[in-house]
């Protein structure tokens, strides 16, 4: 029976309803940690090291795309369930061709800004270069990565969750494939890497634009837009927390980087590429969910069903709790033959991995619960509260920490530093929740 966003939801059908975009979300982490994979074991440390270096800058432009479909999502979504579904049309179009056209302008001024900035963060000689060449091939495609991720959003609005998992997998699986054939067997090194993951992200955005183009059943199509500045406005100010948040996380990841040059020099950032890798796929869990469930709280929100929303942050604090203790004991479980994968020929390295890991993943036990309740409020058309729930989780918490913490831990106090941030962004959230209680009636 086909789920819709109006229906009551129990655990089973709120997980069968959000389980798409969860493995759409995984699937979409694992690019770049197949990207790391092939160019750890086939290209060098080096080219390792320039990759993990470089992509913090790439998500950040590539966020923009979160913010349309988070954003867009909320405001599509509380319109249709006040019934406005010829408005709800016009929006889904305009928010789609905008998304297109900023990610044409920031694509260009990525390709041609790239090297002062991987100058600027501290990459020199050859890593500069393989950060330049890794970095414009992949910005070539940034246009169709936003359109995937925010497609990502609306599959789910549009109730064609099932959907958007086909067309991640099929661009996954495309991702790997060619991986293993630009990187494994022909040796094209970083340059195989890029070229195969910008191919897959076309496919993700194409597949996409061609069924919402064509006469399809779901409850959206692309076709005429009406300019609405308001709300374009209202689209992007709501989605700027998930705009902040992917923001804040690349420039931490920049900080990052900076530091663990700092304190343990090039080996320190590949260990720190090989816990990104993990905590991409982790979180992208957490993320799935809430993409997954989002529109139904705004739809919910918008139809006044108040009771729906209560019985919707109930089940999902419980099961963002269940998941939370589940991903703590899988990453201590996985930090020795993840560690063994990416970087076993160098000992050393491996050991400082090893221990990052092991410390690394206590942050699992928190960060589920701030990332929810950012998009609780984005759900619910706040994008205030939101974007400071992110705001101080994402950029603030965590780039004290980072600065703070190496001082009197040293190489520790980096891999702690998370752990602190997430714990003082449950804290915030806690407040938030409670404070806007009786205003949103959940």
């Amino acid at each position: 029976m086909k789920i819709q966003l109006s229906d009551h939801f129990t655990y089973k059908k709120l997980l069968k309803f959000t389980l798409p975009s969860i493995v759409m979300m995984v699937f979409s982490s694992i690019y770049g940690v197949v990207d790391g994979f092939f160019v750890s074991n086939f290209a060098g440390e080096t080219e390792f090291a320039a990759l993990n270096f470089i992509y913090p800058f790439i998500m950040m432009l590539g966020a923009f795309g979160f913010m349309f479909g988070a954003g867009g999502s909320a405001l599509i979504s509380k319109t249709m369930g006040e019934g406005n579904m010829k408005k709800a049309q016009s929006l889904f179009s305009l928010i789609v061709y905008v998304s297109i056209g900023t990610g044409v302008v920031l694509a260009v001024l990525g390709i041609i800004f790239i090297r002062p900035i991987a100058s600027l963060l501290g990459a020199e000689g050859k890593m500069l270069d393989d950060c330049v060449i890794y970095g414009r091939i992949i910005l070539a495609a940034l246009p169709a990565f936003m359109l995937q991720m925010e497609f990502q959003t609306f599959f789910v609005m549009a109730e064609k969750p099932k959907l958007g998992l086909y067309s991640t997998l099929v661009s996954g699986v495309a991702n790997m494939a060619l991986d293993a054939l630009l990187v494994g067997i022909i040796p094209l090194g970083l340059v195989g890497a890029a070229m195969a993951t910008a191919i897959s992200q076309l496919i993700g955005a194409i597949i996409p634009l061609i069924y919402f183009f064509r006469p399809n059943t779901s409850i959206l199509r692309l076709g005429k837009a009406e300019f609405d500045g308001k709300a374009l406005v209202k689209t992007c100010t709501n989605g700027s927390s998930e705009l902040m948040s992917n923001i804040s996380m690349s420039l931490v990841g920049m900080l990052y980087n900076v530091q663990l040059m700092r304190y343990a020099g090039q080996e320190g950032v590949a260990a720190y590429g090989v816990l990104m890798y993990v905590n991409f796929v982790f979180i992208s869990i957490f993320i799935g969910y809430v993409v997954g469930i989002a529109p139904v709280i705004s739809y919910h929100y918008g139809a006044g069903n108040t009771g729906e929303l209560k019985s919707l942050l109930r089940k999902s604090l419980v099961i963002i709790s269940i998941c939370s203790v589940a991903m703590l004991g899988s990453g201590e479980g996985l930090a020795y033959p993840f560690s063994k994968l990416f970087v076993s020929a160098n000992p050393a390295l491996f050991e400082m991995t090893l221990r990052g890991f092991r410390i690394y993943s206590f942050s699992f036990l928190f960060a589920g619960f701030a990332i929810f309740g950012s998009s609780f409020f984005t759900a619910l058309n706040d994008g205030l509260t939101s974007a400071i729930i992110s705001f101080l989780r994402t950029l603030l918490f965590q780039s004290a920490a980072v600065i703070l913490l190496p001082l009197a831990f040293d190489l520790d106090g980096i891999w702690l530093s998370i752990i602190v941030a997430e714990v003082m962004a449950v804290a915030v959230t806690v407040v938030f929740m409670i404070g806007k209680r009786k205003k949103y009636e959940y």
